[in-house]
């Protein structure tokens, strides 16, 4: 088996026993001993393991070889009576060995591969923060999280072992204890448990039990409310991840995800807050539904999230659509964005020009907003230019909810076509701009 490695210039010139211009390439083949390859990828291992039937492969192609849900050996074909990988060690002195006698032509020398974590090491680790935060030890906890947040960074591996052997159930318990006291005394902890939790998500049913209760979710409003950045990013993630039902009960929620949009942390922040906005005006129970969107609109927030979306990247702006839209169920928050100056320029300018979902929200809001009392609002919609990207909506095709009411649309402002002087609909509306700017 033969890899060819390119070299840019040749400087050796003396060792080559000729001469070579300064601007000639040379291409080396060199060929790379089949024991050094992984049978699976054919590659040269970098964490060389040996199966029980004796055969060695790379530990990356092997893991996925058995995750894939195969029981057999890829190259004997027999079944594997255990999935226990013993390093081979051996094997990867000798290409390490290799590739330094062969750095000249560019190969770099490959690291030594660090043990993986074991799901006895994970366990035994989980059992002694539970005992620790039980005791109060915060210290002890503190160490304990970090090694696993250590573990976590070694690999995508020690990952997805850490998650599957429960430690995120372990440290949600945790959180949920330390929770509890004073949050400026156990703030360390806290804050130490919160940045591992958010990769491990999405979090189990009972992970998300244990983190549902009023200390757990006042705590994460706590840290959203606080200064660090990174640690408000990883509460508005975990906030995410609660129910409904829990989140509803707990002072300060609404207030705290309002904040967080209104000064974002960043794009990942931004989505999760506007997802879990999103989720309570749509998933509130009877008449608390009603109440949870005039309590958002009372808050200020639809012009937080008209002046979100002057300048929003994709994902960001179809979220705030998206709750833009659901506003628009209530009275008081239709009215909101009537009075708002944004609202028919920013809604119409996305249509076309984000994303299908992105534009069915705003066709949606549009047909909420847009009143055959209210003359002014559909010539001003008009003069923006709305009745020709209607046109061009329905040409390319949409939902048929969205086409429904974007006809609709179409024949309330074609009754004021003549009393407005229409505009070309690709306007750039430059002048918009984010007044936190």
């Amino acid at each position: 088996m033969v890899l060819s490695w390119t070299r840019g210039r040749v400087f050796r010139r003396a060792r080559k026993g000729k001469e070579l211009s300064s601007g000639n390439d040379l291409e080396i083949e060199i060929a790379i001993p089949t024991h050094f390859r992984c049978p699976v990828t054919l590659d040269m291992m970098k964490d060389p393991v040996t199966m029980a039937t004796g055969i060695t492969y790379d530990r990356d192609s092997i893991e996925k070889w058995i995750e894939s849900g195969n029981r057999t050996c890829p190259v004997t074909k027999t079944e594997l009576t255990s999935f226990e990988m013993i390093p081979n060690h051996s094997i990867r002195r000798m290409i390490q060995d290799w590739c330094v006698e062969h750095r000249s032509h560019g190969i770099e020398r490959i690291p030594t591969p660090r043990i993986p974590v074991t799901p006895y090491e994970v366990t035994d680790t989980c059992t002694r923060i539970l005992s620790a935060a039980q005791h109060g030890d915060e210290n002890k906890c503190v160490e304990l999280v970090r090694k696993i947040k250590a573990w976590g960074k070694e690999s995508e591996r020690n990952k997805r072992c850490i998650v599957v052997n429960g430690a995120a159930l372990a440290l949600a318990n945790a959180f949920n204890i330390f929770s509890r006291g004073v949050v400026e005394k156990n703030v360390v902890v806290l804050d130490e448990i919160l940045g591992a939790l958010t990769w491990m998500r999405p979090l189990s049913e009972d992970g998300r039990s244990v983190l549902g209760s009023a200390s757990s979710i006042g705590c994460m409003v706590w840290f959203m409310n606080g200064k660090q950045l990174a640690t408000r990013q990883n509460a508005a993630l975990l906030l995410k991840e609660m129910r409904v039902e829990a989140l509803v009960k707990c002072e300060g929620v609404f207030e705290a995800l309002v904040n967080m949009v209104k000064e974002p942390v960043g794009n990942a922040s931004s989505k999760a807050c506007l997802s879990t906005i999103f989720k309570l005006l749509v998933n509130s129970s009877g008449s608390n539904r009603g109440l949870t969107r005039e309590r958002f609109v009372e808050l200020g927030l639809v012009s937080v999230l008209l002046e979100l979306l002057v300048d929003a990247e994709r994902g960001v702006c179809e979220k705030a659509l998206g709750v833009l839209d659901c506003l628009c169920d209530c009275k008081q928050g239709v009215e909101m964005a009537k009075s708002n100056a944004l609202t028919l320029p920013l809604v119409i300018k996305k249509l076309l020009r984000v994303s299908e979902l992105s534009s069915s929200f705003a066709v949606s809001v549009l047909w909420k907003v847009c009143d055959k009392t209210e003359e002014g609002v559909l010539i001003e919609a008009l003069q923006i230019g709305v009745f020709h990207k209607l046109l061009v909506l329905l040409q390319v095709g949409c939902a048929e909810g969205t086409k429904e009411k974007a006809t609709e649309l179409l024949k309330l402002f074609n009754g004021c076509r003549s009393k407005a002087e229409c505009v070309d609909s690709s306007l750039d509306f430059k002048h918009l701009k984010n007044p936190s700017n």
